[in-house]
């Protein structure tokens, strides 16, 4: 069995280079450390392979839903264990590991702290390897699968908001995402979920294996090359992922609505246009698209060349623009299928499809 045990060392390096996989989402890296530095303390962890698991053991996802620049959002870490707790007794299932939904400064660490407090291990088979706005993106194509009942629990919000909520749902993909995202809106913008349990056989054939350990893997390299300044960490990354400078320079202005759970909007310099829904979209200079989602597009701040999400850009801020392929990163299933992709026009107003399936 490969296993690798999570030390303090690992989650730093998961944290900042799963924040560059989350190409402009997938939560920040300060929650994702404090999430992770909790978790270690409450208890040992450790990462495996999905191989090292039978083919019938079941796997759950975990993850955060919502907004990540609303100033209400809130979610205990037992809100998240509550999520996966909530989830066995209404599937009636026993899981033998979690897998988080996706990759992001968050999101990587995401179901960390439930196996730590619940003695399972985490699988590194995420649903995708980088990070997605819909749920159903992170389905690793369950939406395709006739006969399969999604089952999705959301808890979080602020009782002392009056926001709380506790939520499970059994029903199509798109609907119980549908649910969870509503849930996420009427918490006050953010919720740990628990959702969609598959047998390791499937997330076998159809999860970003190993997206982890790239994750780890980048990150260790950022950490390195950190003494020697902002130059060199985005060196780092454009060796790690094959990745290319598309623009460097301060941001003239952005424009950030916070629209039914997400975050949509534009960042522009002169003649570079970035546009996110969570994550970025499309790059475009002149008018002519450089790059289109699901290639990794990313902001890292150019002192430092740390990753900067679209959540956390500031107007004057001097970030340089990152771009690998999407052939460069581990994606799951969510992301071959081209109806998917639609929604993604539809909020950046961007023509998208014609750019991603060539």
């Amino acid at each position: 069995m490969s296993k690798m045990q999570i030390t303090k060392e690992i989650i730093e390096a998961a944290v900042v280079g799963g924040s560059v996989l989350g190409g402009g989402g997938g939560g920040s890296m300060k929650d994702g450390l404090k999430m992770a530095l909790q978790a270690l303390e409450a208890g040992p962890m450790e990462l495996i392979d999905i191989e090292d698991l039978s083919e019938d053991s079941y796997v759950v996802n975990v993850s955060a839903v919502g907004a990540p620049s609303a100033k209400t959002s809130f979610a205990t870490l037992e809100d998240y264990a509550k999520a996966a707790r909530l989830l066995c007794d209404f599937a009636k299932i026993e899981i033998a590991g979690f897998i988080t939904n996706e990759m992001g400064g968050l999101a990587t660490v995401n179901g960390w702290m439930q196996g730590a407090l619940l003695g399972l291990p985490i699988i590194d088979a995420p649903s995708n390897g980088r990070a997605h706005p819909t749920g159903v993106m992170g389905a690793m194509g369950l939406h395709a699968e006739g006969e399969y009942e999604s089952i999705q629990v959301a808890v979080g919000g602020n009782p002392a908001l009056g926001k709380h909520i506790e939520v499970s749902v059994r029903s199509t993909i798109d609907n119980a995402a549908a649910q969870v995202r509503n849930a996420a809106v009427l918490a006050g913008g953010f919720v740990a979920v628990a959702r969609n349990p598959v047998t390791a056989g499937y997330a076998k054939t159809h999860a970003a294996n190993g997206a982890v350990k790239q994750a780890i893997a980048l990150g260790r390299s950022m950490l390195a090359a950190r003494p020697d300044g902002g130059k060199a960490v985005t060196e780092a990354v454009c060796r790690e992922l094959g990745a290319t400078v598309l623009h460097q320079g301060r941001i003239a202005a952005i424009d950030l609505t916070c629209k039914g759970g997400f975050d949509v909007g534009t960042i522009k310099w002169d003649d570079f246009e970035l546009t996110f829904w969570n994550e970025y979209m499309t790059a475009e200079q002149d008018r002519n698209r450089l790059a289109t989602f699901p290639d990794l597009i990313m902001t890292l701040d150019t002192g430092t060349g740390w990753p900067v999400t679209s959540a956390e850009v500031e107007e004057g801020q001097d970030v340089t623009v990152i771009c690998a392929s999407k052939d460069r990163i581990r994606l799951g299933a969510g992301m071959s299928d081209p109806v998917l992709f639609g929604s993604c026009e539809e909020a950046t107003g961007k023509s998208m499809l014609s750019y991603i399936f060539t």
